[in-house]
Parts: structure tokens; C-alpha cells; sequence
């Protein structure tokens, strides 16, 4: 059965750092490029970052870049998404994607 489940998602101040995991399971994780997206209250999904199946190549939002480092590892069949600097408007659920597969998503609020 082919998963995802994101985890490490809260509640942050502004200024503040989060770092998501993604653990996958179900499928050969190391031949997947991988993403993040979020959505924002009434807002459509925002794709925030890729990552290629080797972890060599990543695309950033223009909103997230120098903020935000997507990485993985693939013997631990997991991918990250560490935030930095977290702003109110990072507030949304982030999901984790790859494989044509979605995660339930995990709640970021920045807020103070």
C-alpha cells in the first residue's frame, strides 16, 4: 500500500523555524522526485518545493525561497521540509507528494 504520512506540523511565533518529515512507504521511494505543497484557508494548493529522486536538484516558490530547504533521504525513505524565518502568510496545511500520492497534510500556524 502506497503512503505518505506527514508529521511535525504546529503552532510557531513569527521569526520562528518548523521542519516537516515525510515518511513514505509502499514503493521505491529513491526513484521519486518528491514535493511540497500547502493550502491556505479559501486558497488553492501551492506547490512549495521538488526535489528530484536524488536530492541533487530543487525548485523553491518564489515566496519560500531562502527561507525553506527541501531535502531527503532515501534509506530512511523520508523527505523534509525545514522552514526558516516563518511569516503569518506561511500558515496553511502542508502536504507531502510524490508517486501520484498526497499525505493527509499537517497543520503550520504562525502566529503569535
Amino acid at each position: 500500500q502506497v503512503q505518505l504520512v506527514e508529521s511535525g506540523g504546529g503552532l510557531v511565533q513569527p521569526g520562528g523555524s518548523l521542519r516537516l518529515s515525510c515518511a513514505a512507504s509502499g514503493f521505491t521511494f529513491s526513484m521519486y522526485s518528491m514535493n511540497w505543497y500547502r493550502q491556505a484557508p479559501g486558497k488553492g494548493r501551492e506547490l512549495v518545493a521538488f526535489i528530484n529522486s536524488a536530492g541533487v536538484s530543487t525548485t523553491y516558490a518564489d515566496s519560500v525561497k531562502g527561507r525553506f530547504t527541501i531535502s531527503r533521504d532515501n534509506a530512511k525513505n523520508t523527505v523534509y521540509l525545514q522552514m526558516n524565518s516563518l511569516k503569518p502568510e506561511d500558515t496553511a496545511v502542508y502536504y507531502c507528494n510524490g508517486r501520484q500520492t498526497w499525505g493527509p497534510g499537517t497543520q503550520v500556524t504562525v502566529s503569535s
